[in-house]
């Protein structure tokens, strides 16, 4: 479908602009981006109580969402002209609500993987996050130097992510405990001492050691012994409907502009404004 719908000031909306997945319903409101993410990822996403910081009311509520997810939805916005629209679903809803059109892309810490691209379409990545462990500062494993050094590990992460469909399974003789739905449920169950370990993502690793500072961050990346993962595993990117070339082009076009450095200091910026940033 056309996702670069044009803004004609002064006219009526046409048939084709009200039948638009996403679109404003009169071109002289402009194009409004309607992005899916949980909102309750950090430091990829959160909900807040304000506006504070340049956060995103979130549609049919009074609370609102940032994180770096949210401030790379309003780079893109501002660079491509669009209204922005943030909608809060389940990370299982996430996929399905692309694919049924309900929103115009997911912005949400995706892996751009094979599975995930059967259903929908991807961008260029938006962010490249390297795999880590956490762990307590006096757990056994704290000083572990490599994945065979978790051997025998409770572990756990999130649902449907590579950390737990991918990563877990390499760690020899482990003890892998049902999936967490959340992130912020996998960081409770490891302060909780339901696990001795977790893996993720750097940036959720380096959010969760400021909000737990009790909080060891392991990684393996540059070891002898590191998890063996795709560039696909690692690569971050935007979901949209599959054949929305219009809306994908454009959203590269901005993607293209911003270099690594962009990216992590926007990543570190989300990070220090988390709202569990105070919880030392």
């Amino acid at each position: 479908m056309n996702k670069s719908v044009k803004k004609v000031m002064g006219v009526m909306c046409t048939t084709a602009m009200v039948m638009t997945i996403g679109s404003s319903v009169c071109a002289e409101e402009g194009k409004t981006l309607k992005v899916a993410m949980e909102c309750g990822y950090a430091p990829y996403n959160w909900t807040q109580p304000t506006d504070e910081n340049g956060a995103v009311q979130i549609a049919d509520s009074t609370e609102y969402a940032y994180g770096y997810d949210v401030m790379m939805a309003k780079h893109i916005c501002d660079e491509l002209g669009y209204d922005l629209e943030i909608v809060k679903m389940d990370w299982d809803s996430l996929v399905p609500a692309v694919v049924s059109g309900n929103v115009d892309c997911v912005i949400a810490g995706q892996s751009i993987t094979a599975e995930r691209q059967e259903m929908v379409d991807f961008t260029d990545p938006y962010y490249y996050a390297s795999i880590i462990t956490l762990t307590k500062s006096d757990s056994k494993y704290a000083d572990a130097k490599g994945v065979a050094d978790l051997a025998g590990a409770t572990c756990t992460s999130q649902l449907n992510t590579i950390w737990y469909d991918n990563c877990l399974p390499q760690i020899k003789d482990a003890n892998i405990l049902p999936a967490q739905e959340s992130a912020p449920a996998m960081l409770v169950a490891l302060e909780a001492d339901k696990c001795d370990i977790v893996v993720t993502d750097q940036p959720t690793g380096l959010a969760a050691c400021v909000a737990y500072p009790d909080f060891k961050l392991l990684d393996f990346a540059d070891s002898d012994d590191p998890f063996e993962v795709s560039d696909e595993d690692i690569n971050i990117g935007i979901s949209l409907q599959k054949g929305n070339t219009e809306l994908k082009d454009a959203i590269n076009g901005v993607l293209e502009k911003m270099t690594a450095d962009d990216y992590e200091e926007m990543m570190n910026e989300a990070i220090a404004v988390q709202p569990l940033s105070d919880a030392e």
